[in-house]
């Protein structure tokens, strides 16, 4: 609760509503695990190094295994995995492609 003694809101992007801090937070608790192609539990932040060439659609280019991406990001599948690299905007890479580095 906030110092006046009114409970605190947060706009819940995926549900488009508006939702108590307290309940949003208890959904993050039990958010999904995303695991990377041995077993190893991934997190924000983590790199990765990719254990097959990839083409990526749209960008007419293909990642070479071993590239390392830095930096990724939980999308909430358990599956998916956000990042960034040069060149390539809006990548998202399945997690069965990848190993934690």
């Amino acid at each position: 609760m906030s110092e006046n003694g009114n409970e605190d809101f947060v706009f819940d992007e995926a549900t488009g509503e508006w939702v108590s801090a307290a309940s949003l937070q208890d959904k993050a608790e039990l958010a999904v695990e995303v695991r990377d192609s041995v077993g190893n539990l991934l997190a924000d932040g983590d790199s990765v190094t990719l254990i097959k060439d990839l083409k990526v659609k749209g960008a007419g280019q293909t990642l070479k295994r071993g590239t390392v991406i830095k930096s990724i990001r939980l999308t909430g599948d358990d599956q998916e995995i956000d990042c960034r690299y040069e060149g390539i905007k809006g990548l998202v890479l399945r997690a069965e492609f990848v190993r934690k580095s």
